[in-house]
């Protein structure tokens, strides 16, 4: 089975397994996050996907916060840097990378979605170079180790939620225990990412977090996608809108009722300055 190399390994993550093992012990270590407390059975998440020292312990915990004490068939995620009128895409074959393993693709989920919707379709040699996906690819090998993944981007556009509600029947349909997970990074804030509407400093620190990222958060929360694309596109409060849409609609398929917050943070707290990127971990489930 070809392998598509991690590009992201040893730059954004450690490349060795004990390093990354070690980097796991300390993102889970210390007070749980709500989500946390009995009551809840997670079927899907949305994880941030910057460096690890930036966004790792939240994108960490979203996904252990996904374990079962049965296999997982399947994790599929949704993730790419796209707008609204991008292809979908995919990596049809082959497996992924990781320190702690290779993850194979799903080959008859990739072959029922490529039967029913239009994909871009890269392989493991010829791929566009892109953070959203592989940054969690490590912690879902070692937390939640399934027999298979599709990785998909998605754009924000109402027809990628088809895809996800497409997804989500098929698990269904043919008896998998499958996880969802939506990678997106939320409002990208200074003259580094040309949007600075608040100015500098403390204020517009509060501004992204209290009223830009909330926003998106708040649609994430009610599980109300075509919102969530909205937001995204109007307001800059998520890079990967169509990603974190889609995840939401597969999970209302697969029956989620609710989504609760893991954590929020920027990239101000670990590295202060007037250009940051806010981060949020939800999860979803019954």
């Amino acid at each position: 089975m070809e392998r598509r190399k991690a590009v992201f390994a040893g730059s954004w993550y450690p490349d060795r397994a004990a390093e990354c093992e070690r980097e796991i012990g300390r993102f889970l270590e210390g007070p749980q996050p709500l989500a946390e407390a009995p009551g809840g059975h997670w079927l899907a998440g949305i994880v941030p996907h910057a460096g690890w020292y930036y966004s790792g312990r939240i994108a960490c915990r979203v996904i252990h916060l996904l374990k079962e004490p049965e296999p997982i068939d399947l994790v599929v995620v949704f993730g790419m840097h796209l707008h609204p009128g991008s292809a979908n895409y995919m990596m049809a074959e082959g497996s992924w990378e990781t320190p702690f393993g290779d993850l194979p693709v799903a080959l008859e989920l990739a072959r029922a979605l490529r039967d029913r919707f239009d994909f871009q379709i890269e392989t493991p040699r010829r791929f566009n170079q892109d953070n959203t996906v592989e940054l969690q690819l490590p912690f879902i090998k070692k937390l939640l180790d399934p027999a298979a993944i599709l990785a998909l981007g998605v754009p924000p556009a109402p027809p990628s939620l088809e895809i996800g509600r497409a997804v989500a029947d098929w698990a269904r349909e043919n008896g998998k225990r499958v996880k969802i997970i939506g990678s997106t990074d939320l409002t990208h804030y200074g003259a580094n990412y040309g949007f600075f509407p608040h100015g500098r400093g403390p204020q517009a620190v509060a501004w992204v977090r209290d009223q830009n990222d909330r926003q998106v958060i708040d649609a994430m929360l009610a599980m109300t996608p075509e919102a969530v694309i909205r937001q995204g596109l109007e307001n800059q409060n998520a890079c990967c809108s169509g990603a974190a849409a889609t995840a939401v609609a597969a999970a209302r398929q697969l029956g989620a009722t609710q989504a609760r917050a893991v954590a929020y943070a920027t990239s101000y707290e670990k590295s202060p300055g007037d250009s940051f990127v806010g981060y949020v971990g939800i999860v979803m489930g019954t």
